[in-house]
């Protein structure tokens, strides 16, 4: 399993994009995602960087692997 990266938060956001996620509003540091048909709302921080648990808690809450976000994010 490959190592988590730090990535700045425009590029989270990004990647969630392409994979059907909408930026739904800004909220103080926060930007929240939320996609049709899916419970969960992600929220990612408006850091420099994500820290990397954080990161793996907003995959796991969107249904995805590592492997999946990292092939996304590299499109």
């Amino acid at each position: 399993m490959p190592q988590t990266p730090l990535l700045r938060h425009q590029e989270v956001v990004k990647t969630f994009e392409r994979l059907g996620w909408q930026v739904a509003r800004q909220r103080g540091s926060h930007v929240i995602l939320t996609k049709e048909g899916h419970i969960a709302t992600l929220s990612v921080p408006n850091h420099p960087e994500v820290a990397r648990g954080t990161l793996r808690s907003l995959i796991r809450k969107a249904g995805l692997s590592l492997e999946e976000f990292l092939r996304a994010s590299e499109a």
